[in-house]
C-alpha cells in the first residue's frame, strides 16, 4: 500500500485533473493509486496514492491544476471524526512535535473562515502536543487545514454565513505549494510579444503541453502551429519544437524576424524552436517516419478561421477551368510568383489525416494531443474511434464545455512499433458514401456553429460558407 497525500486542485477544468496527472507519473515512471470510493473529479480535493513523498512533490511542480500538496493526516464530515483520524495517524506527525517550528494554514472553498474561528480550529488540535516554536514566516513544517463548502455562487448571502457548515474537512502536512501555477501569468497571451486571433489561452497550452509528455531531450512537431502557442510552453519544459503551417503569415507576422522567434525569445526558449516552414500537412515534405515524441496541435475547424489544403473546389456547372500558367515557369504574363489554390478541409476529414500522420511521425509511444470541437448534444464516444486506426489507442478525452457546444482535448498514443508507409492523405469527403457509416458531431461543425447549431435542412449541410 502507498502513502496517501491530499491534493487541492484548481477549481477549473475539472475533467482535465486525472489526465494530467497521470501523463506527469508517466513521463517520470511512476504510479498514482486512486483510492476507493472513485475521485469525484468536481471536487477541489482528492486523496491519492503514491510510492513516495517525492513523486508528490514532482506533481507538484509540475501539474498546472495542483494548487497544494499535503502529506494526508485526516479527513472527515466534522471535526471530531477528522481529530480521530488524525490521532489513528501519530506516527506520521509524531516526529515532528518535539522541536520542530511550526505553523497552521486555514483555508476553505467557497467560504471565508473568520479570524476568530481560525483560532478554535488551530487549538482543537492542542493533543497534538507541539513543543517546537510557532514561526509565521518560515516555519519547518506548515500544517494544513481545508474546509470544503457547497457551491454558493448566484445567491446574496453575508460573508461569514453558514460558517462551520462544511460538507468535510481534509487536515495535513503542507509539502508543497504548485510552482507550475503561477505559469499561465508567465505565458498570458495578453503580455506576448507576438499572437494572433486564435492564441490558445495560456493554461490550456500549458495543460496540452503536459500531455504531450514535453521534457528535455524530446523533439514535438506543430503541423498547425498558426502563432505558435503551444510551441512555448513545450519548449518551456524542455522539448524540442518544429513547426509548419500552410499560411505562411502566421508564424512569420509583420516583422523581419518571425512572430513566433520573437515570442520564444521573450519566454527564453527561441533556441527551442529548430525550424518553422510553410507547407500543406497532407503534402508534405517527410520521407522518413518516426522522427517525433508527440504531436501537439489546435486544428483550425472553421470558428475563427477555416482549414484549407490545396487544391481547387468542385465547379458546381463542371465547366473547364483556364489553362493555368505553368507553376514553376521563370516568366510568367503577370510577372507575379505563383500562388497554388487551396480549398475547405472539412474537419472529420482532417482529424483521420491527423491520426494517420501521427502513426507515421510518431515513435513507438509517442503522443497526439490535440483539441476536437464537439457538438455537446450529438456527441458519441464513437466519435472518437471513428477517427482511430491500427496502432493508436485513446489515453484521454477531457472536455472543455461551452455549452451546446465544447472541445475535447483528446490524447492518442502509438502503441505499435510497426512502421507503416505516409498516409495518402485520401479525404473522407472524396469516397462514396453507403449510408451506414457513423456520422461523428465534430462532422460539418463549422457548418453547425454558425447556424447556431440548429437543425437545418440536408441540403444547407453540404454547403460550405467561408469566412
Amino acid at each position: 500500500m502507498g502513502l496517501q497525500y491530499l491534493f487541492v486542485f484548481a477549481q477549473a477544468h475539472e475533467e482535465f485533473r486525472i489526465p494530467e496527472l497521470l501523463s506527469i507519473a508517466e513521463l517520470h515512471g511512476f504510479e498514482v493509486t486512486f483510492p476507493p470510493p472513485p475521485s469525484d473529479i468536481s471536487r477541489p480535493f482528492m486523496v491519492l496514492e503514491l510510492e513516495s513523498e517525492v513523486h508528490a512533490r514532482i506533481l507538484a511542480r509540475r501539474c498546472i491544476l495542483v494548487k497544494f500538496v499535503c502529506e494526508f493526516y485526516g479527513r472527515g464530515k466534522a471535526y471530531e471524526e477528522l481529530h480521530e483520524q488524525t490521532r489513528n495517524n501519530r506516527e506520521k506527525w509524531s516526529q515532528y512535535t518535539q522541536d520542530t517550528s511550526f505553523k497552521f494554514f486555514i483555508s476553505a472553498y467557497n467560504h471565508t473562515v473568520p479570524q476568530k474561528r481560525m483560532k478554535d480550529v488551530v487549538e482543537s488540535f492542542h493533543y497534538m502536543d507541539f513543543q517546537g516554536k510557532i514561526d509565521m514566516n518560515n516555519p519547518e513544517i506548515v500544517l494544513a487545514c481545508f474546509e470544503e463548502y457547497r457551491d454558493k455562487r448566484g445567491t446574496t448571502r453575508h460573508k461569514h454565513e453558514g460558517d462551520g457548515d462544511f460538507e468535510e474537512v481534509f487536515f495535513g502536512r503542507l509539502l508543497e505549494e504548485g510552482t507550475a501555477r503561477p505559469l499561465v501569468k508567465t505565458f498570458d497571451v495578453k503580455k506576448r510579444a507576438y499572437y494572433g486571433n486564435t492564441s490558445m489561452e495560456a493554461e490550456i497550452s500549458l495543460l496540452m503541453a503536459n500531455q504531450t509528455l514535453a521534457a528535455p531531450g524530446k523533439l514535438i512537431y506543430d503541423p498547425f502551429i498558426g502563432t505558435g502557442s503551444m510551441a512555448y510552453t513545450t519548449a518551456h519544459f524542455g522539448a524540442l519544437v518544429f513547426g509548419s503551417d500552410i499560411d505562411g503569415r502566421q508564424m512569420r507576422g509583420k516583422e523581419k524576424q518571425p512572430g513566433i522567434i520573437r515570442a520564444a525569445a521573450q519566454y527564453g526558449v527561441a533556441h527551442r524552436i529548430i525550424d518553422l516552414c510553410t507547407f500543406d500537412v497532407t503534402r508534405n515534405p517527410w520521407r522518413c517516419g518516426e522522427l517525433f515524441d508527440a504531436i501537439i496541435t489546435d486544428p483550425p475547424y472553421g470558428v475563427r478561421a477555416g482549414a484549407k489544403r490545396l487544391g481547387r473546389k468542385a465547379r458546381p456547372d463542371k465547366a473547364p477551368r483556364p489553362k493555368p500558367a505553368e507553376p514553376f515557369s521563370s516568366k510568367r504574363p503577370d510577372d507575379e510568383p505563383y500562388i497554388p489554390p487551396t480549398m475547405p478541409y472539412e474537419l472529420s476529414s482532417l482529424v483521420v489525416d491527423l491520426v494517420l500522420l501521427a502513426r507515421y511521425l510518431l515513435r513507438p509511444r509517442g503522443r497526439l494531443v490535440f483539441f476536437l470541437p464537439t457538438v455537446t448534444d450529438e456527441y458519441e464516444e464513437l466519435d472518437i474511434q471513428t477517427m482511430l486506426c491500427e496502432g493508436m489507442e485513446v489515453v484521454a478525452n477531457s472536455l472543455q464545455n461551452f455549452g451546446t457546444w465544447g472541445r475535447r482535448l483528446i490524447t492518442i498514443r502509438k502503441i505499435t512499433s510497426e512502421r507503416y508507409p505516409p498516409p495518402t492523405f485520401t479525404s473522407a469527403q472524396d469516397t462514396p458514401d453507403d449510408g451506414k457509416a457513423h456520422t461523428p458531431a465534430h462532422k460539418d461543425f463549422r457548418e453547425k456553429y454558425f447556424q447556431g447549431f440548429k437543425k437545418a435542412e440536408d441540403e444547407q449541410f453540404g454547403e460550405t460558407t467561408e469566412t
